[in-house]
């Protein structure tokens, strides 16, 4: 009896290796210096054109994948830096450009951002995704596929184990 050959589908429990580069060939983030991520296929846990991409692929299947900035994290826009005054921020706070930070409303929602500025008397914080506006390039391998659990997808995620 022949056994069927898994392949990424929804309500798969996927763990991938892989390395994210910009257009310039920089590394952005690499497993290899951190750990494959496991995700369930079809759950939105990872972009979902990366997520896409993926389907039909089988365990040791490596692949290629270029995402263009819309189909990524979106453009670089222009109305997502704000302007706060310096006072803000406490005295020991290090304010230089690329520190980040998240700003609350006063619901205690928490909003990302980065000092895009510092001036003399103001901070430019910027709330664009930090990879907003780059094509990104992933090299991907699947390393191991398994249905997922009626609890992780209750969950919404894989569980370890």
């Amino acid at each position: 009896m022949l056994q069927e050959r898994l392949t990424v589908q929804d309500n798969m429990v996927v763990t991938l290796a892989y390395t994210l580069r910009l257009k310039d060939g920089r590394v952005v983030e690499s497993s290899e210096e951190s750990e494959p991520i496991t995700f369930i296929q079809g759950a939105g846990e990872i972009l979902p054109a990366l997520e896409e991409a993926l389907y039909g692929m089988a365990v040791g299947e490596e692949k290629e994948i270029w995402l263009a900035p819309e189909d990524a994290y979106g453009p670089r826009r222009a109305d997502a830096y704000q302007v706060v005054p310096r006072s803000e921020f406490p005295e020991d706070f290090p304010l230089a450009p690329g520190v980040g930070l998240y700003v609350y409303t006063e619901t205690g929602e928490a909003f990302p951002a980065y000092i895009a500025e510092v001036g003399p008397d103001t901070v430019t914080l910027d709330f664009n995704h930090p990879l907003a506006g780059e094509e990104l390039h992933f090299t991907v391998k699947i390393l191991a596929l398994r249905p997922a659990t009626p609890e992780e997808l209750e969950h919404g995620h894989p569980h370890e184990g």
